[in-house]
Order: structure tokens, then sequence, then C-alpha cells
């Protein structure tokens, strides 16, 4: 199932989704800028192939990724310490001008890079202690479209998917209960797609447990 079909207004378009508080903005970045900003930030960014814990073995993450952050936005994930990387100065511009679209602070950003369509997400909920109680997430999508599900976190095996395709230079808004009683992925793809960098902008909340 489809949760957003294209509409020509620009701004923010709120996804039916029960119990959550998700929304799209489309083009937030026209192509031009989008594009200066996935080549600029793909050439910056210090990649890291994480190692994530899946079924008690740890394994290389199908992606690269690099924590940014404050000096104090420590974040542990898959039982894992992230130190953060600091800030760029393209990040740094770029946070402010998200904030300002999303109503909320952020100290820290996830970049992933899926560099074609064998790099994926597997279904998770970022709703880990550091980022508090009712995160906001801001995630920014630059390259290919890419297609991220989501489902009910009750009876995950036969829960309905929700499909939302995000392109070059837009914004979801991820807030409210929507890590609560959701989960999301970003699947593998036989597509002949091109590389995909997804920042999501986060406030951490504590320097962790």
């Amino acid at each position: 199932m489809s949760l957003f079909d294209h509409v020509a207004e620009p701004g923010w378009q709120a996804l039916p989704l029960p119990g959550a508080e998700l929304s799209l903005w489309p083009g937030w970045l026209d192509a031009s800028e989008a594009d200066r900003l996935l080549a600029g930030l793909t050439a910056a960014i210090p990649w890291e192939t994480h190692r994530i814990r899946i079924y008690g073995r740890e394994v290389d993450s199908p992606r690269l990724s690099c924590w940014i952050g404050d000096p104090d936005a420590t974040y542990v994930y898959s039982r894992t310490r992230f130190e953060p990387r600091p800030w760029i100065p393209e990040l740094s511009a770029l946070r402010l001008r998200v904030q300002e679209a999303c109503g909320a602070r952020f100290n820290s950003v996830l970049a992933n890079l899926y560099r074609d369509g064998r790099d994926s997400m597997s279904w998770h909920s970022d709703d880990e202690h550091e980022l508090g109680e009712h995160p906001v997430i801001a995630s920014l999508s630059l390259g290919a479209v890419r297609r991220f599900r989501m489902k009910s976190r009750r009876g995950q095996e036969s829960a309905q998917l929700h499909v939302i395709e995000l392109g070059h230079g837009s914004l979801l808004r991820m807030a409210g209960d929507t890590q609560k009683r959701y989960v999301h992925d970003l699947p593998k793809t036989s597509a002949a797609v091109g590389p995909r960098l997804n920042l999501t902008f986060r406030q951490i909340a504590s320097s962790g447990r």
C-alpha cells in the first residue's frame, strides 16, 4: 500500500498512518542543490563499515555509515557505542535548515550511503533510550529513489506494508508515537539503481547508558 501519491503543491504532506505522526516534503531541496549536496557529502563524509549484531552474530552492515554530532551526542545502536565525528561545514548549515523546516532541534545526524540496490537497512525502530520518549527524526534523501517501508510493530509478520517512495531532495519527518508503533526498512532491490545518501537528523537526550 502506497502512503503517498505525488502532488504538485510544495510543502509538507501528512501521511495517513494510524497512530503515527508522519509527513513528507517531496521537493524540499531542488534538483540542482540536491545534486551538489550528494556529490559534496559523498566525498566529504568519512565513511565507515559499522559492525552490527544480527541473530547473535556480529556482521558488517550492508551500507556505509558515519555518526556525526555534537561532542556529547554518543549513541548506542546494536550494542555498539558510537562516538560522534565532528560536524563538517555543509552538514552544519544543513542542520539549521532542517531544524527550521521540522520545528525541532537536532544535535546529531546518522549518514548512510547505499552504494547500489544490494545495500539495505533491515527492519527496526529508532527507539533507543538516548532518543527520548517521543523522538522527532528528520530523514533527508539524496540520490536514487528507494522504497521506504513501514509496518505495525504488532503482528509484524502479517502486518500490512506501507510504502513511501523517497525521492531526490525529499524530507521525511517522523514524530510522536511513530517509533513506538511502527518499524521501517529499506529493502534490497534487483533494479539497476545508483547510490543513495540518507541523512537522519536526531536529538540525543543523554550520553547513553
